[in-house]
């Protein structure tokens, strides 16, 4: 050991004699300063700015943790970028200029062994790198002076991967620089290894055989988790093999050179060093042995504690999942076998966490039923096995790995789930589908995949029943004014089926279920008659949840049924004059009942936010009427939904919306109140549980047409609150405490100066004077 470290400090010594490492170090502490202080300084500007202007004001409710050092132009992400431009010339002449300088055969007849050479000179690196890490540090620890609550653990995670990534790639530098005498070609080798690494995982990931190999292999990402705060021992030991394969492929060629043996023994010991890597590394990648440490303050990458809860209670029963791709559905290229790892990666990696027995299965095929499909209409006069070689040839895949349509039918029936990208879960003989959805994001979220995992464990789900009979919101037409598209669309990730409920529909004046979680009485276009009002009434008595939606011009419908609860509909229509909607369209705040109604800390944080002005939400009417609730029922009740403060009346008198805009009419009966309420909750106690009941002015904004133009959390958040927050299964990230800076533009203006233009200098200067009397020594 004492040999190695004496190589070590030789090398030091040499290194900083050159001007090489001096240029490095002040490069990269400006690019650091830079890519610090840059957005810090535009961060402040704008902290100082809207603190002026808004009084309220108390942070910008994201990570200035997560802004400054990891995202966009950040410290973290440029540094990693960039890092392969300075390794190579860092590390070009580790070897070579030994071999050039004539000195390697110096070290060859001294007693000094060949791996203490190596060890040595890679421990001199390794220290250098700790000096990279250091002008990184003294930024972390403006940051953490600088952002109130700094997510220390997030910064030191990434720190940790940007260490192993140095080390790594000058392991591959030092490798490259025992393999010519030429330090340029050395550098050149360097960054064509580090580009071959980058991008070998994306190699070859159709073919089964190689997939899991290349994908290994495969150097970018690495950090991704570590950036994100997560650090698990797959990714820490993936650095450590490759910093081994590459030191021992030095040690092998140095030995190679001062022994007259076979290229084949040579050879046989590269394929050795390969071979027992990629050993350890796949062992060490099974989901069974991989270690976790999540060191964000918030635990954002890990799944929250009710998705927990889902997993444990399956215990060890295996999990199936099979993954369904239709050569000619929706999605397709993602469940391609390329993009398989992506695919476990994004969606499962984090369930295998906590349950690393999850069997994975793929099926591919081709299939559709629909002859107006756009498949025929592109390849007129095309049959279906033509068309789908075609489509394979385009997606550079071969037809035989697709099983033809009356094969995959004898299997599994994917009509009705519109042969699109499907899971099917598979648990103790249950089984249920997961599914896909058209829209950015695409694959399922946390409360899709739990709510999945409770059907296969039979586990009870909350039951939804709408009343028929009076011309109600239809659950299963697409029409505009109809609620399918909430309830049962399977390809929208927002529909209460997708989330875990289970709805079906009941005639008025039949016997309501008692076991229900909640009754649904959606716009009735006819009068009740006693009948369903009686059965109605009797299910409220015994304590039954329920949710009611009224329309303005029908309150005559609801309010029989909504007095005996100590509210009602006023009569009339709400109306708000403004230059851009029609004057019934209205849009009522979000109030700070809803926080009360929220399940986690963000949205609590966020609704408290907009009762103390910092924003605004609204929610699309079109036409509602007012709530208004008395206290003669037993009931609290509580705003949901309100109208702002003097913009809106109701009206009493008939509303001409496509004419000139209407004016308030007190002789009409017109009358205007500070504010109108269009959603309520009301709550009681029945014995031993609360009853909860809400009741609205407006059916359309849950409606289709409304569902894709609005606030459809607010939706999820109701139907939520009235079964007790059993589903959806929510699993928030928790709200950071990173968003407000400690200095002010002034101080942000300071830092830039002494650590972009101050500091390096100085650093630049000392280089210089150190350079200048070792020359003229």
């Amino acid at each position: 050991m004492k040999m190695i470290f004496k190589i070590a400090k030789t090398e030091l010594r040499n290194l900083f004699y050159s001007p090489v490492a001096w240029f490095l170090t002040v490069a990269f502490m400006v690019q650091c300063g830079v890519y610090y202080c840059a957005p810090l300084v535009t961060s402040a500007r704008w902290q100082d700015i809207t603190m002026k202007s808004m009084p309220k004001f108390k942070d910008w409710g994201s990570s200035l943790t997560v802004q400054l050092f990891l995202a966009g132009d950040s410290i973290f992400k440029n540094a990693l970028e960039n890092l392969y431009l300075f390794i190579p010339l860092l590390t070009m002449g580790l070897i070579s200029r030994e071999v050039n300088n004539g000195t390697i055969k110096l070290l060859y007849s001294s007693p000094v062994k060949t791996r203490e050479i190596v060890l040595g000179k890679y421990l001199a690196i390794m220290l250098y790198n700790m000096l990279l890490v250091s002008v990184i540090g003294i930024f972390m620890l403006l940051g953490i002076f600088q952002i109130q609550h700094a997510d220390y653990g997030l910064l030191l995670s990434a720190l940790l991967g940007f260490y192993l990534l140095v080390c790594t790639y000058t392991a591959i530098g030092l490798f490259m620089s025992s393999l010519t005498n030429y330090q340029i070609v050395a550098a050149i080798g360097s960054f064509i290894v580090i580009l071959i690494l980058s991008r070998i995982g994306g190699l070859w990931q159709k073919y089964d055989v190689v997939r899991d190999l290349t994908y290994f292999l495969s150097i970018s990402g690495r950090t991704v988790k570590m950036l994100k705060g997560l650090i698990t021992s797959k990714d820490v030991i993936y650095f450590l093999l490759v910093i081994f394969m590459f030191i021992s492929f030095t040690l092998i060629k140095l030995k190679s050179g001062r022994e007259s043996k076979s290229w084949l023994v040579s050879a046989s010991k590269y394929a050795g060093v390969v071979v027992l890597v990629l050993s350890v590394g796949y062992f060490s990648s099974r989901p069974a042995y991989i270690a976790y440490w999540d060191t964000t303050a918030g635990d954002y990458n890990t799944l929250h504690p009710n998705v927990q809860k889902v997993i444990k209670e399956m215990g060890p029963g295996k999990l199936e999942v099979t993954l369904y791709t239709n050569l000619l559905g929706g999605g397709a290229p993602k469940g391609f076998p390329q993009g398989r790892n992506d695919y476990l990666t994004s969606v499962w990696e984090r369930y295998q966490r906590f349950k690393p027995d999850i069997e994975f299965k793929y099926v591919y095929y081709y299939d559709t039923d629909d002859k107006d499909s756009m498949v025929y209409k592109t390849m007129p006069g095309k049959s279906l096995p033509e068309i789908a070689q075609q489509v394979a040839n385009g997606f550079d895949q071969p037809l035989s790995l697709f099983k033809p349509p009356a094969e995959i039918r004898k299997m599994i029936d994917l009509q009705p789930e519109n042969y699109r990208v499907v899971m099917e879960l598979k648990y103790n003989g249950q089984r249920t589908f997961l599914r896909t959805f058209d829209d950015a994001t695409f694959w399922p979220e946390d409360e899709h995949i739990a709510a999945a995992l409770k059907r296969v464990m039979q586990a009870k789900l909350p039951r939804i029943t709408f009343l028929t009979g009076h011309l109600e919101r239809d659950i299963y037409k697409k029409g505009e004014r109809d609620y399918q598209l909430l309830v049962y669309a399977k390809d929208y990730r927002q529909s209460l089926m997708n989330l875990g409920f289970d709805s079906d529909t009941l005639s008025a004046g039949r016997e309501i279920p008692t076991d229900i979680s909640m009754l649904v009485l959606a716009d009735p276009k006819t009068a009740l008659d006693q009948s369903s009002r009686d059965r109605i009434s009797e299910y409220v008595n015994k304590g039954g949840n329920m949710m009611i939606l009224g329309e303005p011009g029908k309150q005559q419908v609801l309010n029989p049924v909504l007095q005996p609860m100590g509210t009602q509909l006023e009569d009339g229509k709400l109306v708000e004059v403004t230059g851009y909607e029609m004057p019934d369209m209205i849009k009522p705040m979000l109030t700070p009942g809803m926080a009360e109604m929220a399940r986690d800390g963000v949205s609590k944080a966020f609704y408290s936010k907009m009762a103390d002005g910092d924003t605004l939400l609204t929610v699309d009417m079109s036409g509602t009427a007012s709530v208004a609730a008395a206290d003669t029922s037993g009931f609290t009740s509580k705003v949901l939904l309100a109208t702002r403060p003097g913009k809106d009346w109701l009206k009493k008198g008939a509303l001409v919306a496509d004419s000139a805009a209407p004016v308030f009419n007190a002789l009409e009966g017109d009358t205007r109140r500070p504010s109108y309420a269009t959603a309520m909750a009301l709550s009681r106690k029945v014995g031993n549980k609360e009853q909860r009941i809400i009741v609205c002015g407006d059916a359309d904004f849950m409606s289709t047409i409304r569902q894709k133009t609005s606030l459809t959390f607010v939706c999820r958040e109701m139907f939520c609150w009235l079964n007790y927050e059993a589903f959806p299964i929510y699993g928030p990230l928790a709200m950071p405490e990173d968003g407000l800076l400690r200095t002010s533009y002034a101080g942000a203006n300071t830092t830039y100066i002494l650590f972009v233009w101050v500091l390096p200098a100085l650093i630049a200067l000392v280089g210089t004077i150190l350079l200048i009397r070792r020359k003229r020594q």
